[in-house]
């Protein structure tokens, strides 16, 4: 009875950690995520036939000091174009407390860019991020946004469906 259960245990650790990440990178930051700070990632030559879901990853610890989070995001194209998007994500909930994953004041937030996107030219596909956040009544940005503490971006196989 044992070995039974121990088989279906080792079964049940192994299929629980087949993952459909094909990309994952993470940056930290140097306690504050200056406003002239771009953060460059350069994604492997991915399969033009299969579709991938794209995401930003953000952790933020308790000295963020806002709900949301103003992103401008591009994607260069290995052939010179560039698809850029200003995104707005909510990372906190109505009463205050974060969104997000973690325990203590560390969370990370996995915030969806694009879905089902197919990588369809031959090269290196760039993605930048910037911050774009401001206090409100000013025109000029935050230039040290701070309790971002790590800038991730990672890609993911579409499920089939």
């Amino acid at each position: 009875m044992n070995k039974v259960l121990a088989f279906f245990l080792l079964i049940g650790i192994f299929t629980s950690c087949e993952s459909n990440t094909v990309f994952s990178e993470t940056r930290a930051m140097d306690g504050f995520w200056g406003a002239e700070e771009v953060v460059e990632f350069k994604l492997p030559e991915l399969d033009s036939i299969k579709k991938y879901n794209l995401f930003l990853n953000i952790r933020n610890t308790n000295e963020y000091k806002f709900n949301n989070l103003f992103l401008i995001v591009s994607m260069n194209f290995p052939h010179g174009k560039t698809v850029t998007d200003t995104l707005e994500y909510r990372m906190a909930n109505p009463d205050g407390s974060w969104m997000g994953q973690g325990i203590g004041d560390v969370k990370e937030n996995k915030l969806f860019y694009k879905e089902h996107v197919s990588f369809f030219e031959d090269g290196i596909y760039t993605i930048t991020i910037a911050q774009a956040m401001r206090n409100n009544g000013e025109v000029e940005g935050v230039t040290k946004l701070e309790g971002i503490t790590d800038v991730g971006f990672s890609v993911e196989e579409a499920s089939k469906q």
